[in-house]
This record gives C-alpha cells, sequence and structure tokens, in this order.
C-alpha cells in the first residue's frame, strides 16, 4: 500500500515562553503544502526500512520505523517493509520527517483495517514528535502548547501560488531554539490571518527569523527576493531553512533559482 506524505508550512510562528519541562511554547498556524514524500508498506518477514532519494542512511532509528513500533506495541500486526522516498528537503522547516511519521501511523491502520480512534492516533502521533499531530488530519490549523494542541481554522490559500526557496542551509530545531528568545505574543494569530493578506507582512511574524537572519544572510536574501517579485506575504517557515511566498502566479521567478531547490505547490 502506498501513500503521500505532504509538507507544511507555518504562517506566523511565536516563542511566548520556555517550559519547566526545557521545550518551548508557541503559537503558529500550520497550513499543508503539496511537496510530498512517498511511503510504502509491503508483507515482508521481518521488519525493514528502506530509504531513497537523500543522504540519509536507512536506520530502524528512523521515525516512521518508531511508528510502526507504537502500533506493533497495541496490536497484532505482522512484519513490513518500509520504504521512504524523500523529496521534502531536510533540515527546511516544512515538517517532512513528522508528516513521514504520521502518514506512515495512517498507512499502518489502513493497510491493516485497524480502525484505530482518531483520539488514539493522536496520541501516537504526539509520542512520535511535536508536529506529528497536525499530520494526522492534515488540515489547517491554530497550535499552541508545544504545538501539539490543535484547533482547526477556516483558511483557504488555493487561489494562490505557493513558491519555496530551500537554500543549501540545514538548521536543526535543537540550533535555531538555542538562540531564540521567547516573548509574550503581542497579536492573536487567529484574528491576524482573516486580515487582508497584503496586511499580513506588518502583522504575522516568525520569531526564529531574528536570530536566524543574522547568522545565515541567505536566507534573509530570500525573503527579501521574493517580496521585491511580487509576493503578498514571506517568511521562513518553521526554523528554517525553507522561505516560503506566496504570489498570484509564477511566471518570472527565473532568478530563484541562485539561492537553491525551488517547489511550486
Amino acid at each position: 500500500m502506498l501513500t503521500f506524505a505532504n509538507a507544511k508550512i507555518n504562517i506566523g510562528l511565536q516563542i511566548t515562553s520556555k517550559r519547566a519541562d526545557g521545550y518551548h511554547n508557541l503559537e503558529t498556524i500550520f497550513y499543508p503544502v503539496q511537496i510530498s514524500d512517498a511511503i510504502e508498506v509491503l508483507p515482508s518477514d521481518k521488519l525493514a526500512f528502506n530509504i531513497w532519494n537523500t543522504d540519509l542512511e536507512p536506520s530502524m532509528t528512523n521515525l516512521c520505523v518508531q511508528a510502526y513500533q507504537l502500533i506493533k506495541a497495541d496490536y497484532d500486526i505482522p512484519a513490513v517493509t518500509i520504504h521512504l522516498l524523500k523529496n521534502i528537503p531536510i533540515g527546511a522547516g516544512l515538517g517532512g520527517g513528522s508528516s513521514d511519521a504520521s502518514a506512515t501511523l495512517n498507512l499502518l491502520n489502513n493497510f491493516f483495517e485497524l480502525n484505530i480512534p482518531q483520539e488514539q492516533m493522536l496520541r501516537y502521533a504526539s509520542r512520535l514528535g511535536a508536529d506529528c499531530p497536525f499530520f494526522i488530519d492534515n488540515k489547517p490549523c491554530y497550535a499552541h502548547g508545544t504545538g501539539t494542541d490543535l484547533s482547526p481554522i477556516a483558511l483557504s490559500l488555493n487561489r494562490y501560488q505557493m513558491v519555496i526557496v530551500k537554500p543549501p542551509v540545514h538548521i536543526s530545531t535543537a540550533e535555531a531554539y538555542s538562540q531564540v528568545m521567547p516573548t509574550a505574543s503581542d497579536i492573536d494569530l487567529r484574528l491576524a490571518i482573516k486580515l487582508p493578506i497584503q496586511e499580513w507582512k506588518l502583522n504575522i511574524r516568525n520569531d526564529f527569523e531574528f536570530s536566524l537572519f543574522e547568522k545565515y544572510p541567505l536566507i534573509a536574501d530570500i525573503k527579501n527576493k521574493l517580496y521585491e517579485l511580487g509576493a503578498h506575504y514571506a517568511s521562513m517557515s518553521g526554523s528554517g531553512s525553507a522561505v516560503y511566498g506566496i504570489f498570484d502566479e509564477t511566471k518570472g521567478l527565473e532568478e530563484l533559482n541562485k539561492y537553491g531547490k525551488v517547489f511550486i505547490a
């Protein structure tokens, strides 16, 4: 059985406080975008994992394998071979690893006809990573807490073209959080996204940009170029390094190729 694991962008990302457990409280809007990895599950004599189209080595600690093991602990499912074809860039803030994990949960649930309740699927996903629960339902939502407290929102960007630029820069989540300064939220993202998209630039921010733009000026250059080329709104996604722009159309954007890999979603 085959499925596709799509990426996400963050529209706004406010790091509001550091928790006693070492994690951070945040507020963000998760929005799905159609850049996808492919995941296939096949019957097997023993659990195996393969990964393609990436420099990553296949590892039994991969989140896809961990997803299998979570379900295996509660349900008597047989061994499988998991094949993962990567397309979503790594270290980009697009949620590729989290999406793969949640897509694997959903795939196994369907493949073995387990009929696992939605609430249990969300609990499995939250054990795999902070962004993972979003990808279970995979619909626009407002996220707070550590990113696992989700509320659906009415938001559609279907009339626009999403352009995502991934420069040759890898930023780990740990690196990004080590530089960020938590700041109390000064705007409600749920209200801000109801503003005309042309006003998002003045009202919606990603707190990681303040420190990471200084360390990686190329990322700031990409954001500025997206605005120069006519984006209504541009931002780094998550903890970077990918930067997206929301356009009416995608003509005349060829010069973005000099900054890295360009995706149209």
